[in-house]
C-alpha cells in the first residue's frame, strides 16, 4: 500500500523507516529549499542531493509523482518537492500522513485519503484526520489517538540529558547562514558553529552537534539553526531518535488499526 507522508524532516524520517520496514510505499513530500536541522538523518537530503541514505534505507527525488510512484513501488523512498501536497490526487495513496510538524495543519484534509492521520499539534480527530499521533515528550509521547487532538506546543524543546531550550541554536541575525562545523562534531560551550551576516552564533552548551542547518540558507533572527546533544554521542548523530521512532510506531499501529495493511 502507498503511503504519502508531508514533510521529511527527521520526524517525518523516523515515520518513514518504520512503515518502509513494515512493507508500505512510500511517497514524501517537502519544500524545494528544505531547513531540516537533523540533515545526517533526514530524508529531505535528498531533494538537495538527488539521493539520501538513512540507516539502511535509501530515498531519492523524484521530479514528478508518476516517477514518485515507480520509485516507491521499487522499494525506493521517493521524495518530492512539493509543499503543498498537490501530488496527492494524482497518487491517490491508501493514507496520507501529514508530518510537517508546523504546529498547525497547513492543508492536510479528513478527505485527502481513505485515512489521514495528523502528527503533533494541529490536528482534531474526526476534523482533519482520522487518528492523531502525540509529538510531546513524557508518558505520551507516540500514542495513536482516535479522539480529541494532541498536546497543544508548548514552545520549549523537550529535554535530553537534563537539557531542554539551551541545546537549540538560534540564528543570531537576518542573512545567509554560513556553518562553521558539522553535523556529529564535539563542541565546547561558547565555540562558534555558524555565523549570519557576520556575527557568530555560539554553542549554547557542550556536547555534541546533533543537527546544523546547511550552508546558504536565507534566515531570520531567531531562526532555529541548530541543535546540540548534551549527551556526547557522535553515533546518535547518524540514526533516527527515540522520539522520531516512537512516534513512527503510533502511525504504524494507526495505520493497521484502520486497517491499511501493506502489500
Amino acid at each position: 500500500m502507498l503511503v504519502v507522508i508531508r514533510g521529511a524532516g527527521d520526524l517525518a524520517t523516523g515515520i518513514a523507516l518504520r512503515l518502509h520496514r513494515a512493507g508500505y510505499q512510500i511517497v514524501m513530500t517537502d519544500l524545494p529549499a528544505p531547513t531540516s536541522i537533523r540533515r545526517t538523518v533526514c530524508f529531505s537530503e535528498a531533494i538537495r542531493l538527488g539521493e539520501m541514505t538513512v540507516e539502511d534505507i535509501s530515498a531519492r527525488k523524484a521530479e514528478t509523482p508518476e516517477e514518485a510512484l515507480t520509485l516507491a513501488q521499487s522499494g525506493v523512498v521517493a521524495v518530492l518537492a512539493d509543499p503543498a501536497g498537490a501530488c496527492i490526487p494524482t497518487l491517490r495513496p491508501g493514507a496520507v500522513v501529514d508530518a510537517i510538524l508546523a504546529k498547525k495543519n497547513l492543508g492536510t484534509a479528513l478527505v485527502d485519503a481513505p485515512v489521514v492521520i495528523g502528527v503533533g499539534p494541529g490536528f482534531t480527530v474526526g476534523t482533519d484526520c482520522h487518528a492523531a499521533v502525540e509529538t510531546m515528550r513524557g508518558h505520551t509521547l507516540g500514542r495513536a489517538l482516535y479522539t480529541g487532538s494532541p498536546l497543544p506546543n508548548t514552545g520549549i524543546p523537550g529535554l535530553i540529558g537534563g537539557r531542554s531550550g539551551e541545546r537549540v541554536l538560534r540564528a543570531p541575525a537576518d542573512g545567509i547562514f554560513e556553518p562553521r562545523m558539522k553535523i556529529g562534531q564535539l563542541v565546547q560551550e561558547g565555540e562558534i558553529a555558524a555565523t549570519v551576516n557576520g556575527k557568530p552564533m555560539r554553542c549554547t552548551l557542550t556536547g555534541c552537534l546533533r543537527g546544523l542547518l546547511q550552508g546558504g540558507l536565507q534566515v531570520h533572527e531567531g531562526m532555529k539553526c541548530g541543535d546540540i546533544d548534551p549527551r556526547g554521542q557522535q553515533a546518535n548523530c547518524f540514526t533516527a531518535s527515540d522520539k522520531a521512532t516512537a512516534i513512527g510506531g503510533g502511525v504504524l499501529e494507526a495505520l493497521l488499526h484502520f486497517g491499511c495493511l501493506p502489500d
